[in-house]
């Protein structure tokens, strides 16, 4: 019997594990994947994610991992350059390979004291009287395992084995608008470490990451995904020409050295966090497009939120489900302005619309 149960271990699920672990909170965190592996991502973390890693003495281990800062992002929308002065009172954004970040955040949560099952697949939501009670699947070596909780997380994305089964209600939702693929190259410099180019149909992304590498993503409208899916390269190409053909001549110069990876999958949600013996957190508990790079910080953020509830309430403080109600409050209330943006990003933005938010959307990075 455990106070709460993970499933997840990524990087909204590995933080919550960790700090509840530290608050004295007994913690079974399990994941399909064994560590280190990659995971579709941006990888990129915002100023308020790297503020994170560093509270939490973790930044160090990412830094020496070869990975590089990103002191200034350079946007240039439809030809026009717009500026974007980075806040010198915050961190500098990261974006580490989750190959690394990911295998330092289980690694901390182990060293807080939680019980990490990795190549874990969990099969069944454990539901008694209305309550979800606790998780039945199978260990690495296909033994089935049940275990239970007080309270049950999923940080397990979007496509959540939690959210499904206990039926979160979604709300604030949108429409997925874009796509896109990415991969990483060599031989392509950046020299603030980060660029962005968005054009009127398309958009791209390039930050430096570990080892030398440029991760650069190409993204369009979602009704072209077929298309794109079809001919990736060549449409990879096609979109870094309508975006900025100086910048297209820089990546043709470069070498591209792993495959690509891409998604249509890109909706745009809010979910009820709670209920009954439940949590959710990450994406699993709100999901948006993918073009504001603020996926990692968010979870981040909602593993510190939900693992301050989680204990005011297991500890007997507070009510928890009262001490739920609020991590509900508090996530929306910190994520809505963002997530407003990103909608409107997704879009299509007019260049007066992309320049007259910018400063609002560095503060809030």
């Amino acid at each position: 019997m455990y106070d709460v149960i993970i499933v997840g271990a990524r990087c909204a699920g590995s933080p919550l594990a960790m700090l509840l672990a530290k608050r004295g909170q007994s913690v079974l965190v399990v994941d399909r994947a064994t560590f280190p592996s990659d995971i579709m991502s941006t990888h990129f973390i915002q100023p308020e994610g790297v503020k994170r890693l560093q509270e939490w003495g973790l930044y160090d281990e990412v830094m020496a991992s070869n990975c590089p800062e990103i002191p200034q992002m350079q946007f240039t929308l439809q030809g026009v350059l717009v500026s974007a002065p980075r806040d010198p009172s915050m961190p500098i954004p990261i974006c580490p390979r989750r190959t690394v970040l990911d295998n330092i955040l289980v690694a901390a949560a182990r060293d807080a004291g939680a019980e990490v099952r990795e190549a874990f697949s969990a099969q069944e939501i454990i539901i008694e009287d209305g309550v979800v009670t606790g998780i039945r699947g199978r260990n690495a070596d296909g033994a089935s395992v049940e275990a239970r909780a007080r309270v049950t997380v999923g940080a397990d994305g979007h496509h959540s084995l939690v959210a499904r089964t206990v039926a979160a209600e979604e709300y604030d939702t949108h429409p997925p608008f874009t796509c896109g693929y990415y991969s990483y190259f060599s031989g392509v410099p950046l020299p603030t470490g980060g660029e962005a180019f968005v054009g009127p149909e398309a958009g791209v992304l390039a930050f430096a990451t570990n080892d030398g590498l440029t991760c650069i993503g190409a993204g369009t409208d979602r009704q072209f995904f077929h298309d794109y899916r079809a001919d990736i390269e060549g449409n990879f190409y096609r979109i870094l020409e309508q975006a900025s053909p100086a910048f297209a001549a820089r990546v043709r110069a470069g070498k591209r050295e792993e495959k690509w990876i891409g998604t249509a999958d890109t909706e745009n949600f809010f979910r009820q966090p709670y209920g009954p013996g439940w949590a959710l957190c990450g994406d699993a508990g709100y999901h948006k497009d993918f073009v504001t790079g603020l996926g990692i910080a968010d979870a981040f953020r909602d593993a510190e939120f939900l693992s301050e509830a989680l204990d005011a309430g297991l500890s007997g403080r507070d009510p928890l489900d009262g001490a739920l109600a609020a991590y509900k409050e508090r996530r929306d209330t910190a994520a809505k302005p963002m997530y407003d943006m990103t909608i409107l990003f997704a879009q299509g933005p007019t260049l007066e619309e992309m320049a007259k938010n910018m400063p609002a959307a560095q503060a809030s990075a």
